[in-house]
């Protein structure tokens, strides 16, 4: 794991959050050489999430030895939707409060400042930030010249606009029982969609997904039987219902998918939930997050060392929280639209339904692509290069397995079939796997014989 050189650079970096974003952002900016402080409120109270192996690989890339030391080992996920059950999947189940504190761990290593307690208020400081938190022993004030913030979908938006999807609600559950091999499971209802999770041990976890319009939830006293008596009608749900006891009371929070129109500042930014959240039925939440969060701190170390290029910084992180947004949307319309069983129902309705109509994917030919000078990541800063741009990558590509591809296309839509990559202008000598990957882009983007391209 890289160890932070921080004092390199003399501006002092706020994060605020300490969940998978704003740790991952710290330890890259810390690594960079800012001193970084960093800001995290403990969790409120327990729960399990599930999280791919695409999480997994982003934690490496970040450096989060002990948070990875943590991880228990993938186990099944049963899925009933539509009223068919499958057993395909597999998950990472996470205490999510000890894998919080494991980042933390990890951060104070690396050499990031990290103060535990409640931002109470922000403030304006001449041409910083201040920042009012309250902590065990009172209240302070922690100044700062960048303010990054990541506390998910509580982060305060101010007059920002946002762009809303269907509003959820999620209820979660927490119970303990008899040990169950630990593992998880989905199933859809009339009203919305459960997911259940166990962790080996003597806790279960219990969850449903409603709409707000339509779920008449009661009293937050009167939840837990709510959530148990959904769970009661669903056959997924009883080995994790038998014998079981509540644990403490039910906690209500928001699922409603959001997206920050502005995301990004001058001496601000605003990364994973708190930059755009997804619906939970994608499964996405921690990896997103983790995307942004990976990009910041390029995004933020342009700003500050190169501020004649931090219109195209801004430009780059708002295009990909954008798409970020757009895409998992719609996955998540995708996957709702595939339960028929309930498509005229209030919730089924609405999601199958949003954000629009525009398919997850768009084939395209040579005759689509564009190249266009796009805002890239290289190295620790954000720059403008060459990449093309496609029906199905509106973002572009700029390069594949280190390859440039806009030389490529170029030579290609002039008529060239199969021009000599090694010889194409700046290309350094071609590897046999950067060639797989060029060849299998060749055969992707070309028309079937005989079909047309709209």
């Amino acid at each position: 794991m890289a160890v932070a050189t921080t004092g390199q650079y003399p501006e002092r970096l706020l994060v605020l959050g300490g969940g998978p974003a704003g740790a991952a952002a710290a330890m890259g900016l810390a690594a960079t050489g800012y001193p970084v402080t960093l800001i995290s409120e403990p969790r409120p109270f327990a729960a399990i999430e599930g999280i791919s192996e695409r999480v997994v690989d982003g934690l490496h890339q970040a450096g989060f030895s002990q948070a990875l030391e943590r991880l228990p080992e993938p186990t099944p996920r049963r899925v009933t939707w539509n009223g068919l059950t499958s057993a395909a999947n597999r998950e990472r189940l996470i205490d999510r409060q000890a894998f919080d504190r494991a980042l933390l761990a990890d951060l104070e290593r690396a050499g990031v400042r990290v103060i535990r307690g409640r931002v109470r208020r922000l403030e304006r400081c001449g041409e910083g930030h201040r920042v009012r938190v309250t902590q065990a022993e009172g209240t302070r004030l922690y100044p700062g010249d960048f303010l990054i913030e990541a506390r998910g979908r509580r982060a305060p938006a101010g007059d920002r606009q946002r762009r809303c999807g269907v509003a959820s609600v999620s209820l979660l559950q927490r119970c303990r029982g008899p040990s169950l091999p630990p593992g998880s499971a989905v199933e859809s209802f009339a009203e919305g969609w459960a997911w259940m999770a166990a962790n080996g041990a003597a806790e279960r976890y219990l969850q449903l997904t409603l709409d707000v319009a339509h779920a008449r939830l009661p009293e937050k006293a009167s939840l837990t039987g709510f959530i148990l008596g959904h769970l009661r009608c669903l056959p997924q749900a009883a080995p994790f219902l038998q014998d079981a006891e509540p644990l403490g009371p039910a906690h209500a929070r928001t699922s409603t998918p959001s997206h920050c129109i502005e995301p990004v500042g001058d001496d601000w930014i605003r990364i994973g939930d708190a930059a755009m959240a997804v619906d939970p039925l994608s499964g996405n939440g921690i990896f997103q997050a983790l995307s942004s969060a990976l990009q910041a701190p390029a995004v933020v170390h342009t700003l500050l060392r190169r501020p004649q290029d931090g219109e195209l910084a801004k430009r780059f992180h708002r295009q990909r929280v954008a798409d970020l947004f757009n895409r998992y949307s719609r996955i998540g319309r995708d996957f709702y639209a595939m339960e028929w069983q309930w498509a005229d129902r209030p919730f089924w309705a609405a999601r199958r339904a949003w954000p629009d109509s525009e398919p997850l994917h768009r084939r395209f030919g040579l005759s689509d692509m564009r190249i266009r000078l796009l805002p890239v990541l290289q190295g620790e800063f954000i720059v403008a290069r060459e990449g093309v741009v496609t029906p199905d990558h509106p973002l572009g590509i700029w390069h594949l397995g280190g390859v440039p591809l806009a030389p490529l296309v170029r030579a290609l839509q002039q008529g060239r079939e199969r021009p000599p990559l090694d010889t194409l202008a700046g290309w350094p000598p071609v590897s046999a796997e950067q060639r797989r990957l060029i060849d299998n882009f060749i055969a992707g983007c070309r028309p079937a014989p005989g079909e047309q391209r709209g």
